[in-house]
């Protein structure tokens, strides 16, 4: 199945460059006649709804063509919304500045959930500022306003919608 994923990934983001897009993510999920493909798009500009159905129909008549994924599935081309995935060290880079909640692997101080501002991702390190996420809270003592966390013990990252 790993093979089959990285073959449609391949497909996807020849498909999606093509049109100016990145592939976000990909992932094949289900089994027997509910398997889901599900492609997640995106662009500088925001994704638009003529995005995600022409990657699908030039995609899925690919997939179709070469035969890659046996068997029955469902093709969903979307975007990542508001609250996307942060998922390679790119999408820290690109979401400096943003508000993310991030759960780790290991504690840090004795924690495994945050929420703050992305400070700075540099050598595969983020810097989270804690105090974004206390707006009208005063900064509780012995928590650290700003926290260092190793990509490698991030489990999961959003963005926070700020509206």
């Amino acid at each position: 199945m790993a093979l089959e994923i990285d073959k449609v990934r391949d497909i996807a983001e020849r498909v999606a460059a093509s049109s100016g897009l990145e592939v976000v993510e990909v992932e094949l999920r289900g089994g027997g006649k509910a398997r889901m493909l599900r492609i997640v798009i995106d662009k500088l500009a925001g994704v638009t709804h003529e995005d995600c159905a022409n990657v699908s129909r030039e995609v899925g008549t690919i997939l179709d063509v070469e035969d890659v994924i046996s068997g029955s599935y469902t093709l969903e081309v979307s975007s990542p919304g508001l609250d996307r995935k942060l998922i390679r060290p790119a999408d820290y880079e690109r979401f400096t500045g943003s508000r993310i909640k991030l759960t780790t692997q290991q504690p840090v101080n004795g924690n495994r959930h945050f929420e703050g501002r992305l400070e700075s991702f540099e050598h595969g390190r983020l810097t989270l500022d804690l105090n974004a996420a206390r707006k009208k809270r005063r900064p509780e003592e012995g928590i650290a306003a700003k926290l260092e966390i190793d990509l490698k013990n991030v489990e999961k990252a959003n963005l926070v919608p700020e509206i």
